[in-house]
């Protein structure tokens, strides 16, 4: 585990570097202040109950992805609070993960997105916190969450064109398909 981390680290690094090259991205302004205002909010389960049986409900698919029954907790604890502060059902944002990297906090990808949600870093600096980090699981649901709710709420509820803008193919429908496939097999 600790060399699996020491590899994400120096990829994050080469990535930061890399970043300051790319490409300029045009960014939607109501998804910017969307993300402002997520970093400043939190929130989760009402009843105890409900809270025990999908916590329960969900470590077991889960236990394929993450072995620690307390890391599991604690993973699904955070998905289960950030999905619910942005209004999506946290099943969603489970096989989004699932989908995008396995659950691997420390998952870089070829251009650079980060984290289980693999959230692109151009986000840190479009809403004004570049010291953020991506790879921390709370931030990286938090930005993950907010984003994907404001493509859900642009493409009027149509749940695999919200998936399509996420995963930036929107028009094809490959990456939504496996989204929503994970959903409904495992997380449902």
């Amino acid at each position: 585990m600790m060399r699996k981390a020491t590899a994400a680290l120096l990829l994050c690094l080469a990535w930061s570097s890399a970043e300051s090259q790319s490409p300029t991205v045009e960014v939607d302004p109501e998804l910017r202040l969307a993300l402002q205002e997520a970093i400043t909010q939190a929130g989760s389960f009402v009843d105890r109950f409900d809270a025990e049986v999908w916590l329960m409900s969900k470590s077991q698919p889960l236990s394929r992805y993450i072995k620690d029954p307390k890391e599991r907790m604690q993973v699904l604890k955070a998905v289960h609070r950030e999905a619910t502060r942005a209004g999506l059902r946290p099943e969603i944002v489970l096989a989004v993960i699932q989908v995008e990297s396995a659950f691997d906090p420390y998952a870089v990808s070829r251009v650079g997105a980060r984290g289980m949600m693999q959230v692109m870093p151009f986000w840190k600096k479009e809403i004004g916190r570049p010291d953020d980090n991506l790879i921390n699981m709370d931030t990286n649901l938090r930005y993950g969450c907010t984003i994907l709710k404001h493509y859900i709420e642009k493409a009027k509820g149509n749940l695999a064109n919200a998936l399509a803008y996420y995963n930036g193919s929107y028009g094809r429908h490959t990456y939504s398909r496996k989204v929503l496939d994970a959903w409904a097999t495992r997380w449902r």
